[in-house]
């Protein structure tokens, strides 16, 4: 699977619209999703804290922040701990709507050339029952990519 986006599809939709802040705290379905909601929903705001403290003065990190404070009982909460880490390597199990349950292994590597920015790699066991899932979500994806584009 070339990129995140068939994985990662029902963030790409409203309220999220590819923000995963967004769907983690404004998109009920972001629960089904993350199985462990709670563990997703501390991890990223550990990252936003630790964005906010190397960028203080991004408009849009400090806009998302606003519109989840005001918009999130959840996200205010978590964001008043004051917790701040970095997520290098860990795993993931999500619940994808067409594949079902999948865990992943992934590794953040900083990208020396645009500094700033973070590639992720999400990885699952060869021949675990989570790569055959990604491997039929890939296909999904491709059909689904060109049905839309002779829609289109």
């Amino acid at each position: 699977m070339p990129d995140g986006t068939p994985l990662f599809s029902e963030m790409f939709e409203p309220p999220g619209r590819g923000n995963s802040a967004r769907f983690v705290f404004l998109d009920p379905r972001s629960g089904d999703f993350y199985p462990d909601w709670d563990g997703a929903a501390n991890d990223l705001v550990a990252v936003l804290r630790a964005e906010a403290g190397h960028n203080p003065h991004d408009r849009g990190l400090t806009s998302l922040v606003g519109e989840l404070s005001t918009c999130s009982d959840d996200f205010r909460a978590r964001w008043a701990t004051h917790n701040v880490r970095q997520h290098r390597t860990g795993a993931k199990r999500v619940h994808h709507s067409v594949v079902g349950p999948i865990d992943l292994t992934y590794e953040a590597m900083e990208l020396p050339a645009d500094p700033g920015l973070t590639l992720n790699a999400f990885f699952a066991e060869p021949g675990a029952a989570s790569a055959d899932a990604l491997n039929v979500l890939a296909s999904w994806a491709a059909t689904h990519d060109q049905a839309s584009a002779s829609h289109g």
